[in-house]
């Protein structure tokens, strides 16, 4: 399925354009086996709304942004990310950059959580797709 799917991030703001994750996160991530060291940050851009899906957000406000600068035809693209997780309970992923290194590791385990159901909720309309490609 990984070949299938297309994945990338991009922020609300571009602040942090072209700068790797913070080194606490990317530390975390590799404990898990993520590599995120070739990651960049980038501003989302008005062509992602058309070029991908689905934008995720991390959490209302970001939700809100996203929504109100869809086009038309494609706001319901925009979801909340958490929405896909099974086993946390909450909307928005909170930012671990001011908090201890322990947030790090429960945003991952909150992403981990959302993505595993996020796969599962896609997993039909990708292998319907791949079979009409075939």
């Amino acid at each position: 399925m990984d070949s299938a799917v297309g994945v990338d991030s991009a922020g609300i703001q571009g602040y942090h354009a072209g700068e790797a994750p913070d080194p606490r996160t990317q530390t975390a991530a590799l404990r898990r086996g993520y590599d995120l060291s070739r990651l960049r940050a980038r501003k989302v851009q008005p062509k992602d709304y058309a070029e991908f899906d689905l934008l995720l957000a991390m959490d209302r406000d970001h939700f809100h942004y996203l929504r109100d600068r869809a086009p038309e035809g494609c706001k319901h693209k925009v979801r909340m990310f958490m929405s896909f997780a099974q086993r946390h309970r909450r909307d928005d992923v909170p930012d671990p950059y001011y908090g201890g290194l322990t947030g790090f590791d429960a945003v991952l385990d909150m992403c981990e959580d959302a993505v595993q159901g996020l796969i599962e909720e896609i997993r039909p309309e990708v292998e319907r797709r791949r079979q009409s490609a075939v």
